[in-house]
């Protein structure tokens, strides 16, 4: 992908359109962060590759998303400040990332609950109105159609797997699924973004990505849990007690070495 296929005329994103660009990078940033800790702690090697390759396709994700976000804005931020030098208040990723890995089965059920909603997600915005931000979506869909199939095929096999196994995934389950309610949130900015052509609404994205992971956890032989009034607001900056702690981690060596370069 070239950098003239990136390129945005800079200072041409309203505030509601940024901070759509700015969610969907951060998203894409903080699950890699946290992917990335399984590195050398998955239960089997072939896991361990495949969690940290999962990992580096999302900060991949998150490059492109960030400099389209800094590009667009027009103040000279690069993706490394966005990435690394806001404070906490100022990200946009939905609380469901943040949270800690917890055991393999809890990983797993995340990364099929939110790899589903970027499958349906990318598959919309490759139509953007926005040349550049179409161009990352039709790439980074066909990573987040590869870590849907590789969390769904690993869902079914513990859900369905021995008792133990199916009593993890059936926990993963219980402890996420109220998570997820923040995706589907409405949201000023999203309308904004919607009515320019730019990208959709993720409350319009519901019904679709109920038909994709219901089947899948019914024939995981798992229960889905009913909504409750339980809400986060991660992406309106609102976030868990975790982020905190994840941000110290990722943000340790540029806030100790300002303006580093290797």
């Amino acid at each position: 992908m070239s950098e003239q296929t990136l390129a945005a005329a800079p200072g041409t994103a309203t505030p509601e359109q940024l901070e759509y660009l700015l969610r969907l990078g951060d998203n894409a940033l903080i699950l890699g962060q946290r992917l990335s800790e399984w590195c050398g702690h998955a239960p089997v090697l072939e896991e361990d590759m495949a969690l940290a390759n999962m990992a580096l396709d999302l900060v991949g994700q998150a490059r492109l998303l960030l400099t389209h976000a800094g590009q667009s804005e027009g103040r000279g931020r690069d993706e490394d400040q966005l990435a690394f030098l806001r404070v906490e208040r100022d990200y946009r990723n939905v609380t469901l990332v943040e949270l800690p890995n917890g055991d393999f089965g809890r990983s797993v059920v995340r990364n099929f609950l939110f790899s589903a909603f970027q499958v349906l997600l990318y598959g919309r915005l490759s139509s953007s109105a926005d040349a550049g931000l179409a161009a990352i979506a039709a790439k980074s869909l066909k990573e987040a159609r590869y870590h849907m199939s590789h969390a769904a095929e690993w869902t079914i096999r513990l859900g369905d797997g021995t008792a133990v196994s199916h009593d993890k995934a059936q926990a993963a389950l219980d402890y996420l699924w109220p998570y997820t309610a923040e995706l589907f949130a409405a949201s000023p900015a999203d309308d904004a973004v919607a009515a320019a052509g730019i990208g959709p609404a993720w409350s319009e994205l519901e019904a679709e990505w109920e038909d994709l992971v219901l089947p899948v956890l019914a024939e995981a032989t798992l229960t889905v849990p009913a909504r409750v009034p339980f809400k986060t607001y991660g992406k309106f900056g609102r976030h868990s007690e975790h982020m905190g702690h994840l941000l110290a981690t990722m943000q340790y060596m540029q806030r100790t070495y300002p303006g580093a370069q290797w």
